[in-house]
C-alpha cells in the first residue's frame, strides 16, 4: 500500500525548515571559507583569495540578512510546531546570531592569524642554519646593508618590520 503524501501545509513547513538549515550553512560558510582559503602555510590561488576577500567584505551584511530571514522563518514555523522543532529553530537562530556577531569580529581573527613579525633577529648568512639551500627568501638591500627573510617564515606573518641600512622597512609576502 502506498503511503499518503503529506498535506501542503506540512510540505511548506518542511521546506521552510530546510531553508532555515541552508541559511545556517550559508552563514557558517561566510565565516569558514575565508579562513580556509587564507590559512597560513597553505597554497593560495588568486581566485581563492578573491573569493575569500569578497566573502569577508560581504559577510557583515550577508549575515544580517540571513539572520533576519531566519527570524522570519522561525516566527512563521513557531505556531503549531512541536517542542523539538522549536528547539531546532532556536538553535538555528543562535548559530545565525553567533555568525552575525562573528562576521564583525572577522578582521580581528585575521589580524591574529597574520600578526606582523615585529622583532626580527638576524645572523650572518653562514650561521642561518634554519635556512636551507633551496629556500626562497625575500631580500632587501639598502645603503650597503642587506637582510633576507625566508618565505616559509614570512608566509605565516605576511609582514616583517625591520631596519635595513638604518632605515625602518616593511617586507611583505
Amino acid at each position: 500500500m502506498r503511503e499518503a503524501s503529506p498535506n501542503p501545509r506540512t510540505r511548506r513547513r518542511r521546506l521552510a525548515g530546510g531553508v532555515l538549515f541552508l541559511l545556517v550553512l550559508a552563514a557558517l560558510a561566510m565565516l569558514a571559507v575565508p579562513v580556509w582559503l587564507i590559512r597560513p602555510f597553505s597554497p593560495q590561488t588568486p581566485a581563492g583569495l578573491a573569493v575569500a576577500y569578497a566573502l569577508r567584505r560581504w559577510a557583515p551584511l550577508g549575515t544580517i540578512l540571513v539572520l533576519v530571514a531566519g527570524v522570519g522563518i522561525t516566527i512563521w514555523l513557531w505556531r503549531g510546531a512541536r517542542w523539538w522543532s522549536r528547539t531546532a529553530a532556536v538553535l538555528a537562530l543562535a548559530v545565525l546570531g553567533a555568525a552575525t556577531w562573528g562576521a564583525r569580529l572577522a578582521d580581528t581573527l585575521f589580524e591574529k592569524m597574520f600578526a606582523p613579525l615585529a622583532r626580527t633577529a638576524s645572523v650572518p648568512a653562514a650561521r642561518a642554519d634554519w635556512v636551507e639551500e633551496g629556500d626562497t627568501v625575500l631580500a632587501v638591500a639598502f645603503k650597503g646593508d642587506a637582510a633576507a627573510y625566508p618565505v616559509r617564515q614570512v608566509s605565516y606573518h605576511h609582514i616583517v618590520h625591520d631596519v635595513v641600512g638604518g632605515v625602518p622597512i616593511v617586507a611583505t609576502y
